[in-house]
């Protein structure tokens, strides 16, 4: 089936030659746009796409079944959200009235709150009710703009409930269009009884868990909170060791707390990225110039919990890429909005337009492994984009930060 979208303002985000993975540096501030647009969708995939003038010459190889006029308004690619923790069972509105209060996340923890708050729920949920909760988010994120999303696990920390998280995410990826990328997340937090002996904690990671999220394929990713108050260098090294034997990719994060040694454990056993970066210096700016680690800024988390700014700006400065995601989860990012975060990447992290739609396209594809056939518009990718509303220029995505500004969202070419 061939899907015609024609008379579009403006085409953003286009590739004319090889389709690049990911974008970095000097090159974050270039995006490409072709203006009075059409845009050819076959079978889920992009087609073709140019000017309108140049329509009338390339029409006639086609057979279009479908059209779609977009007068007036603007095609984006749709945003990739490479860090969220989507399957939960419970709100935590009560510890967000205890932050107002002057708690820290690091005491509500340790007194039982936050991830471990979340955990007790989740043990209690079954599948079925994580499962439906999970697919209205995930409904709700497609129609504000979101083509493909990370989900990670972490609020089990048993075996049994994390098997029960990652079952979720799978049935997610049976039954929803969007491309879903799965994290095992076991060592999200310590649970209450391991307290004081860590270790063991990490044992049951490595030698009970983690063998059954592998056997049942349920991962893509392992990931750990190295972080001050969570797992030390050392216990992280030990899981993501266990994990690549195994096959599964690493994650990490980083130094949202403290500078915790987490981005140059992540760099050094190939982590795809390393995730929050609030508490940066030179040594982790260095140790990622050069790696194949996408660092990933999570703008949500930092607003919600008043948390310095990760130094955005300098790390593009110094040549390395830069991708910004949601962070959505219950305690510490409530909102799976990326509009929002697109917009503070500009107003908050200093970003251009054309570097924040890198950061929340490109290259939060790249972080999830996808960016060879999302994050941009390009032949033979997957048809993930959104139509806007009518708006003057691609700047007034990020500038309108109060809106939803997604007209008509479009997921493998089919209108959600």
């Amino acid at each position: 089936m061939q899907t015609l979208i024609k008379n579009i303002k403006e085409l953003v985000q286009v590739e004319t030659g090889q389709p690049k993975l990911r974008t970095q540096g000097k090159e974050m501030a270039q995006v490409e746009t072709v203006k009075d647009a059409y845009l050819l969708v076959e079978d889920g995939t992009i087609k073709a796409f140019g000017p309108m003038s140049g329509w009338k010459a390339e029409s006639g190889k086609w057979k279009v079944d479908k059209e779609v006029d977009a007068t007036g308004r603007m095609v984006f690619p749709s945003f990739c959200d490479s860090h969220t923790h989507l399957v939960y069972a419970n709100s935590r509105e009560t510890e967000f009235v205890d932050k107002i209060r002057g708690l820290s996340y690091e005491e509500i923890a340790k007194r039982g709150g936050g991830i471990l708050n979340s955990a007790k729920a989740t043990a209690a949920a079954s599948e079925d009710e994580l499962y439906d909760m999970a697919r209205q988010r995930l409904d709700e994120a497609m129609r504000l703009g979101t083509g493909a999303i990370e989900i990670k696990s972490g609020y089990g920390l048993t075996t049994e409930s994390e098997l029960k998280l990652l079952r979720v995410i799978r049935r997610l990826k049976e039954n929803s269009p969007m491309t879903i990328k799965s994290n095992f997340l076991g060592a999200h937090g310590i649970p209450m009884e391991y307290r004081g002996r860590q270790e063991d904690y990490v044992d049951l990671v490595i030698n009970d868990m983690l063998p059954c999220v592998a056997d049942e394929g349920l991962a893509d990713f392992i990931d750990v909170f190295c972080d001050q108050g969570f797992f030390t260098v050392a216990d992280t090294e030990r899981i993501l060791e266990a994990g690549i034997k195994r096959g599964l990719r690493p994650k990490i994060h980083a130094n949202e707390m403290a500078v915790s040694g987490g981005v140059q454990v992540g760099v050094k056993y190939g982590a795809i990225s390393v995730d929050h970066l609030e508490q940066m210096g030179d040594a982790e700016i260095e140790c990622l110039k050069g790696s194949d680690t996408m660092p990933t800024i999570l703008p949500g988390c930092a607003f919600f919990l008043g948390l310095p700014l990760s130094p955005a700006r300098q790390m593009i400065e110094a040549g390395l890429p830069v991708a910004m995601a949601s962070d959505y989860n219950p305690g510490t990012s409530p909102s799976f909005n990326m509009q929002l975060i697109l917009s503070m990447a500009c107003i908050r992290y200093r970003l251009t337009p054309e570097e924040a739609l890198n950061a929340t396209t490109l290259n939060t594809a790249y972080a999830m492994g996808v960016s060879h056939e999302l994050g941009t518009i390009a032949v033979g990718k997957r048809a993930n984009f959104f139509i806007s509303k009518p708006m003057p220029s691609y700047a007034y995505m990020p500038y309108a930060y109060g809106e939803n500004k997604v007209e008509r969202a479009f997921i493998n070419g089919q209108e959600i």
